[in-house]
């Protein structure tokens, strides 16, 4: 109530033209100072939405919008490319399947807006990634920050230049997160497994160990897993790092070693579960038969793998696209700062965690 009373005595904004015309703020300005020729049903949109309002703009919101780059920045977290005992995943590390859907996301809504791209990566152990984000956020309006691409410490500064958003993070009194509902999504998974299956022994097969997306799935089905008072494996020897590669690592040294398997392996995205798959394959080990393997994403290679996997839907792509939607509302207002956004997920039943086709048990 207090958020809609402070909009009934605030004058409009140039920001609420922006969002009523369904326009970049941008092209606002460019209908009010008749720049750049914007298209007839722009210009019609933006008018309308400035006699609806009663909007007046003002030295200050034209200085503002004048000074738009129309650019948002995406930096997104890399594991250095490598070649690895699984040759098969040499490349697979530049296969960046679930970031590629988001950012397509995040492009498709910025295409829709008038804005364009700006997109970079940093590496895991970036000791300069703080300073090569910040030129990045020199050329933007503003930046959308994959999964732990600086430390949260860095946030503050970065935030005082452009507006933040931050995917699959942790909101700050200075910026905003979106992320997928990890929590509800493993439980669900972790409840199939070790309730509908009786699956006794379970593992989870860590990402980047600080990753705010692995330690919450991590968290749910461990507390799922005492809960059913089935035997929970984790640590140093299940840590992965989110790519093929690191799963088939982990199991190819599990089995090295002539460590026993638990009856089921949770895997802290779809791509580990890949290499998880094809490591089992290659040592003759069943799946579901004798290790039944999940993933977490569906990306869309999960439903042609064989078997297909079992997995927790996120809207990847929606993710992208909210997280700009989020940004765009920022620019200018931060009126979205501390603010976080959980989509939710769907638990996919597939023939990898023991069901029939059609999630059948």
């Amino acid at each position: 109530m207090a958020e809609q009373d402070r909009s009934i005595q605030s004058p409009p904004t140039i920001y609420d033209v922006a969002r009523a015309a369904g326009v970049s703020i941008a092209s606002v300005s460019r209908v009010l100072n008749g720049n750049r020729n914007p298209r007839q049903e722009t210009r019609e949109r933006v008018l309308r939405a400035v006699a609806d309002l009663g909007f007046v703009p003002d030295g200050a919101a034209r200085a503002l919008s004048a000074r738009l780059k129309e650019v948002v920045g995406v930096v997104f977290r890399r594991v250095p490319w490598q070649l690895t005992s699984e040759g098969s995943f040499a490349e697979e590390d530049e296969s960046l399947q679930f970031t590629d859907v988001i950012n397509r996301g995040i492009e498709v809504a910025a295409q829709r807006q008038g804005y364009n791209l700006l997109v970079g990566s940093v590496g895991v152990d970036d000791q300069d990634a703080h300073r090569r984000i910040m030129t990045m956020a020199r050329k933007s309006d503003g930046l959308i920050l994959h999964d732990r691409a600086v430390h949260p410490s860095r946030l503050a500064q970065i935030a005082r230049q452009v507006p933040v958003v931050t995917l699959a993070g942790i909101a700050s009194p200075v910026t905003a997160n979106v992320r997928g509902d990890n929590g509800a999504g493993m439980t669900e998974l972790a409840r199939h497994l070790l309730l509908d299956h009786g699956y006794p022994t379970i593992a989870y097969l860590a990402g980047h160990a600080d990753s705010p997306d692995n330690l919450a799935r991590r968290e749910a089905l461990a507390r799922e897993a005492a809960r059913a008072r089935a035997l929970f494996a984790d640590g140093p020897r299940w840590q992965g790092n989110y790519y093929a590669a690191g799963g088939a690592r982990v199991i190819a040294l599990l089995l090295a070693d002539k460590m026993p398997l638990p009856r089921a392996i949770a895997c802290a995205n779809d791509q580990t579960a890949i290499g998880v798959l094809h490591a089992l394959s290659r040592h003759g080990i069943d799946v579901p038969g004798e290790v039944a393997v999940t993933g977490f994403d569906d990306i869309p290679v999960a439903r042609h793998l064989h078997p297909r996997l079992t997995t927790v839907r996120q809207p990847i792509q929606e993710l992208g696209a909210t997280a700009f939607d989020v940004l765009r509302s920022m620019i200018g207002s931060r009126d979205r700062a501390g603010r976080e956004i959980v989509l939710p997920t769907t638990l996919v039943l597939r023939e990898s965690c023991g069901c029939t086709a059609g999630g059948r048990q």
